[in-house]
């Protein structure tokens, strides 16, 4: 499996909601969302997005990420968007999730807005590395994006139409666009970024990465990733720092405490199994370890959990 496959493999969207907007005259709104992602389906016309002083035109077939949403403004070209109305006070007043952000006129632009909650232990480290705004994926000449074609048309038609799993749909546009946007980013990083996403495309590193996704139980050392990694001791644990930002065994403590979290949050298995799945050998090593990060232990941090479920 290639890294990138193996880093997205405990990250999951959810409660995701969708809404087909239809902009008349010089329309705007702004959206305030924390911990969620944001994609935009530009069906016909043209509008700008303006997150944090970033504005961005787009067009007809552009399908466009917003991988951290907080606050922004969408709004028409005619318009500045200085008057923009919250987008949960239209909620109210749509029907079957459209929503008619102007009255007057004809539309300029027909929009279909999905937003993702997502699990912020897992998925932040690769969200903090990320633009606000991701480069629009738009169906290109040579064929590369045929598959966002057909999936962008799939989308059109459920928000056109009433159909038994038509959030169950949604639900897998929204994670196929973002694995598309993610890897059409990756793949167009320059080798001088700092950004340690690079890793995941060089040809040793990503033999580590996924070597510790796929098996973080194991007991790894900076020789047996190494070997993994076809390189020498000394080679590999100064590349990985240049590239990653920390040493590996730093990055693998990083991910066996996160995923740690996530199995504790899911509650399917006692805190001494999730010792063993993510290596530690004994409950207490573990326990040690997760306090210093956490700030409780791990029952303490199960129990905190539940309490907010049922609250």
């Amino acid at each position: 499996m290639d890294a990138l496959s193996m880093l997205l493999q405990n990250v999951h969207l959810f409660e995701t909601n969708y809404y087909r907007l239809n902009g008349r005259g010089n329309w705007s709104y702004s959206i305030d969302r924390k911990d969620t992602i944001l994609f935009y389906l530009v069906l016909s016309g043209s509008f700008c997005i303006d997150v944090g002083n970033e504005i961005r035109e787009a067009k007809t077939g552009d399908t466009i990420m917003i991988s951290n949403a907080y606050k922004h403004i969408s709004y028409a070209l005619s318009h500045h968007g200085d008057d923009a109305r919250p987008l949960d006070e239209m909620l109210n007043d749509s029907e079957n999730h459209v929503i008619e952000l102007n009255g007057e006129g004809e539309i300029n632009a027909c929009l279909i807005l999905i937003e993702c909650k997502y699990e912020k232990e897992m998925t932040q480290p690769l969200l903090s590395v990320l633009p606000t705004i991701l480069p629009e994926l738009t169906e290109i000449s040579d064929g590369r994006f045929g598959v966002i074609d057909v999936e962008v048309k799939l989308l059109t038609l459920e928000s056109e139409h009433e159909r038994m799993g038509k959030t169950a749909v949604i639900n897998h546009w929204a994670s196929i666009m973002m694995i598309e946007c993610l890897r059409t980013y990756i793949e167009s990083l320059p080798e001088a970024t700092d950004n340690w996403l690079k890793a995941l495309k060089d040809p040793f590193l990503s033999k580590a990465l996924v070597a510790m996704h796929y098996a973080p139980d194991r007991n790894w050392t900076i020789h047996k990733l190494a070997e993994v990694a076809g390189m020498s001791r000394s080679s590999f644990a100064q590349r990985f720092k240049d590239v990653v930002g920390m040493p590996p065994l730093t990055y693998l403590i990083d991910y066996r405490l996160r995923l740690a979290a996530r199995y504790l949050r899911l509650q399917q298995n006692s805190i001494s199994r999730i010792s063993e799945l993510v290596g530690y050998a004994s409950d207490s090593t573990f326990s040690q370890a997760f306090k210093r990060v956490y700030g409780v232990s791990p029952k303490a941090y199960r129990q905190q959990y539940q309490r907010k479920l049922t609250a």
